[in-house]
């Protein structure tokens, strides 16, 4: 069964796609057969495979990354928003139907096994999972419905947690150090180190910000992410 290590942010945005890409291309470089996951994504456009069936982009970029063709089992869950309360449900590439937001928050817990299945199947086949959480683990409102998105699945599987937070748009040390002080204990113990993406400028200046976080938090900070623009499809 493969190792695994998972990407979770402060919010939306700040570049877990991008560097769970780069990792999985790592690994692919240091001779490993390193796969994507994402256990729900949500993205208006969606990628079809040779066999018809629908998944998230980004899952099919980070696919290409790690030399591997996308394969649904690296997105169970896709929801492509139909309005601001309501999406449709695509599940293991085919469409289940449209829901509404509390509609979809009561049905999720179902999906559980389905999600866990498309997992172990890629885990049975690959030396590493590199995989993607969504949003923030410190949507304290929304933590009883995490069933396999960031903690939820976290603990499902054994993950341990890099934290990452973008530095472009500023407050990143209170993004950072909240959402770790927002964590329950159980979950705060999987965070294993915090990445700072997107950053312009002197890392040296940085550096006194980077020692009280760790003082604060507890974690290390493993990394400093220069900004890159890329050209790759949101």
């Amino acid at each position: 069964m493969a190792k695994c290590i998972m990407v979770q942010g402060t919010m939306s945005n700040v570049g877990k796609s991008l560097l769970v890409t780069a990792l999985c291309r790592i690994f692919r470089q240091d001779g490993y057969k390193a796969a994507p996951f994402k256990g729900q994504n949500m993205a208006l456009n969606s990628y079809l495979t040779p066999e018809g069936l629908e998944m998230s982009r980004a899952q099919a970029v980070q696919a290409w990354a790690a030399g591997l063709e996308p394969d649904v089992r690296m997105n169970p869950v896709l929801l492509k928003p139909s309005s601001d309360t309501g999406s449709q449900l695509i599940v293991n590439g085919q469409v289940r139907g449209h829901y509404q937001a509390a509609d979809y928050f009561r049905l999720k817990p179902t999906l559980t096994t389905e999600v866990l299945a498309a997992y172990h199947n890629l885990a049975a086949e690959h030396d590493i999972i590199v995989i993607e959480g969504a949003g923030s683990p410190a949507e304290i409102n929304l933590r009883q419905g995490d069933c396999f998105v960031n903690m939820g699945l976290a603990e499902l599987v054994n993950a341990p947690v890099l934290l990452v937070g973008d530095i472009d748009r500023g407050g990143v040390f209170a993004q950072l150090y909240g959402t770790v002080a927002l964590l329950e204990e159980r979950e705060r113990t999987r965070v294993v180190g915090t990445i700072i993406n997107k950053f312009r400028g002197d890392v040296s200046l940085l550096r006194p910000g980077l020692r009280q976080l760790e003082e604060l938090t507890g974690v290390p900070v493993l990394g400093v992410v220069p900004y890159a623009k890329v050209d790759i499809d949101d």
